[in-house]
């Protein structure tokens, strides 16, 4: 079935983890985060009415899981109207192919992420040299090949808006990939970041373990571009979130989320882009 859809080569389990694994948090009635490993994945829509996306597709070998929790949430088979992806790195997509197969369901990108996603482009090596700790020495190990979802993927349309998601629009947050993309409900200010950055600090083992909130840059070791990302960072500060979840680490909101992403976006230099690294301009200092 679909011969087309295949993982990369290096496409694997990794064992890692942290105490959120398993776990799931009702963020708003409407919104749901559950922790795969070290990874958040999200249900956006409401019980009631069955109408609901999947935003992010978790780590290799966790299309089960998302399936059961899926149907926990919103009944026996119930399936999303689509998966949005934030970006394609290989702990946001590791379930897709199964979780394409099962629903039969669109998947939706940023338009520069697709190369990723079809097979024609692999990331940029993680950097393992980075500033940071113990995940940055061990991120060669990750997959770095694309998926390719052949023709199951499409790009996200160009309005802004957001397949089956109303009231919400995309927005491109670059840096941390290239077709990154943050989603923003302006009516109740909901953010659901992806990596843009991240309310653990994770790079660090032990946080990643503990899931320790602070919030941070994007994950060091896979973030390619730090000028953008703080652009980025900046684009979505202006927004003024009230609610916010994050790719990595727990969901953050009210004083707490806008104290500590003003400080994020007005001192970036010095809390999220390395002091030395692969992918470090000298010229970001």
């Amino acid at each position: 079935m679909d011969k087309e859809l295949s993982y990369g080569s290096d496409y694997k389990f990794i064992p890692a983890t942290s105490i959120g694994s398993g776990v799931s948090i009702k963020v708003l009635p409407d919104l749901l985060c559950h922790t795969i490993q070290i990874v958040n994945i999200q249900l956006v829509g409401n019980p009631e009415t069955k109408d609901f996306v999947l935003v992010d597709a978790g780590m290799p070998n966790s299309a089960e899981e998302i399936i059961s929790i899926t149907e926990n949430r919103f009944g026996e088979n119930s399936r999303p109207k689509a998966i949005i992806l934030t970006h394609g790195h290989f702990d946001h997509v590791g379930g897709i192919i199964e979780l394409i197969q099962h629903w039969n369901v669109p998947v939706y990108a940023h338009e520069l992420e697709l190369p990723f996603l079809t097979g024609k482009m692999s990331y940029p090596d993680p950097d393992s040299t980075v500033e940071g700790g113990m995940v940055a020495k061990i991120s060669p190990m990750f997959p770095n090949e694309p998926v390719n979802l052949g023709d199951h993927v499409e790009k996200l349309p160009s309005d802004g808006s957001v397949p089956h998601m109303p009231g919400f629009r995309w927005i491109h947050t670059p840096g941390h990939a290239p077709g990154h993309v943050s989603l923003f409900r302006e009516e109740d200010r909901t953010l659901i970041a992806g990596d843009a950055f991240v309310t653990v600090k994770q790079d660090s083992l032990y946080k990643v373990f503990t899931q320790e909130q602070e919030i941070n840059g994007p994950p060091r070791y896979l973030t390619t571009d730090w000028q953008a990302a703080w652009e980025s960072v900046k684009k979505l500060e202006a927004l003024n979130p009230l609610v916010a979840v994050t790719g990595h680490g727990l969901p953050m909101s009210s004083e707490l989320l806008s104290t500590s992403l003003h400080k994020l976006a007005r001192e970036f230099d010095q809390l999220a882009i390395p002091d030395y690294g692969k992918y470090v301009d000298k010229n970001n200092h």
